[in-house]
């Protein structure tokens, strides 16, 4: 999930050379570019800014990434620069291109530790408020020592994920997560079971105008993937089809998210978790609803184990070019790679069991790194113009563009650091 070719490509070299991939092609690369653990918040965001405010906030999020792509496209274009470090290079000198390395690592940072919060909401399950919903290992085995969420993810990093890792050479599961939840939830709907639900916020003295912002970071996490728009277009045999494919991907994506979102907040209601999967211990009383539950939960936690080396991968290797620049190869450097690797799992463990609670992870990427690769940065890269292009229409553009991500962000950031001192 990174820029190249200062950082990993997505495909070898011999298909960057040929350049044969189509439109289709690029339509699925940005699309599970897009969809990954945000998925699993959709829903919580319909119950905080109810299903109305969701939907709007959904398509005007995705509205604007086709704005920002499509700025960052131009200038890239225009340019010598063919990556979006360069492009910011070109813009603001080797500053801005160690600002987009540094927001790109810290998403994949923050990815990585959302992995491994969601693999222990599905062994090991979690608790909201007085409400405890049990993991997949407690329900079958019961409440044991071993199945607790510290040990479980410690022995996934341990067992199943260091081995991954240590390989120094080196993508469908949503529509079926997105199926499953809607046979659950017309499930729900014959039976009767469904739990009410909300088409507006409900604001109360508990609930400010102002905690509705914090819904909007974990939107554009969900919808962030610019950093990995140079390399899906450098595959296209024709580059100017890539605008197509990333409108085609985003609408797509929009619609995957408000059919989960309108699901899973039938199937739960206002006893949604911020990590929906955390809510499949419970849904229907039948065998097939109860196989359907740990298909669905554990499919995923399988999916981010075989996906979690890879951003591993891309994440070891910014860090290696922006700390040791000058240095040898990583492959070639068996102890720095090692040090790498081994810090980046013992970091991640401990901040999954330090933060449990992915919308945590969530609103601090979509208030920071997320927020300034979506759409800071392009906004900063329209009105900045070095090449002299961006038109009057442009620049009023960004500079809404670049508002109203700022505002949101500076509310979002200032909202939990006020709750975060008011439930000390």
């Amino acid at each position: 999930m990174s820029p190249a070719p200062e950082q990993v490509p997505l495909l070898p070299e011999k298909s960057q050379a040929t350049k044969t991939a189509s439109v289709f092609g690029a339509v699925f690369n940005v699309s599970t570019s897009i969809i990954g653990a945000g998925i699993m918040s959709i829903p919580f965001t319909l119950k905080v800014l109810g299903i109305i405010p969701a939907v709007v906030l959904i398509v005007l999020v995705a509205f604007m990434t086709d704005l920002s792509v499509e700025l960052l496209l131009r200038f890239t274009h225009s340019g010598q620069s063919m990556t979006y470090a360069g492009v910011m290079k070109e813009s603001f000198g080797p500053i801005g291109s160690v600002a987009t390395q540094v927001c790109v690592m810290i998403t994949n940072l923050g990815g990585l530790i959302m992995y491994l919060i969601i693999i222990g909401d599905v062994f090991s399950g979690n608790k909201g408020g007085e409400e405890v919903h049990l993991g997949v290992l407690q329900q079958w085995f019961g409440i044991q020592w071993w199945n607790s969420r510290e040990f479980s993810i410690l022995f996934t990093v341990v067992f199943l994920l260091l081995p991954l890792v240590l390989f120094q050479r080196v993508v469908v599961l949503a529509v079926v997560f997105v199926a499953i939840s809607s046979v659950l939830a017309i499930m729900a709907i014959v039976q009767g079971t469904t739990k009410s639900t909300r088409l507006v916020p409900e604001l109360d003295d508990q609930t400010s105008f102002f905690e509705l912002f914090t819904a909007v970071p974990v939107l554009v996490t969900a919808f962030t993937f610019h950093f990995n728009v140079h390399p899906i277009r450098f595959e296209l045999r024709n580059s100017k089809d890539m605008m197509l494919a990333v409108r085609v991907a985003l609408l797509l994506c929009a619609i995957i998210y408000v059919a989960i979102g309108i699901f899973g907040y039938l199937l739960f209601g206002d006893s949604l978790m911020s990590d929906i999967l955390t809510n499949f211990d419970r849904t229907s009383g039948s065998s097939i609803g109860a196989l359907l539950n740990d298909t669905v939960r554990l499919s995923y936690a399988f999916h981010l184990m075989l996906v979690y080396p890879l951003l591993n991968f891309s994440l070891r290797f910014n860090i290696n070019e922006l700390l040791f620049p000058n240095k040898p190869p990583l492959a070639s450097d068996t102890t720095r790679f090692l040090a790498i690797t081994m810090a980046l799992l013992a970091f991640t463990y401990l901040a999954a069991i330090a933060f449990p609670n992915i919308w945590s992870i969530f609103q601090f990427m979509g208030s920071t790194s997320t927020a300034c690769l979506a759409f800071i940065f392009p906004g900063a890269i329209a009105l900045r113009d070095v090449n002299g292009i961006s038109t009057k229409k442009d620049k009023v553009v960004a500079a809404v563009m670049v508002t109203l991500a700022a505002v949101s962000s500076i509310i979002a950031i200032a909202i939990n650091i006020n709750t975060t001192f008011e439930n000390k």
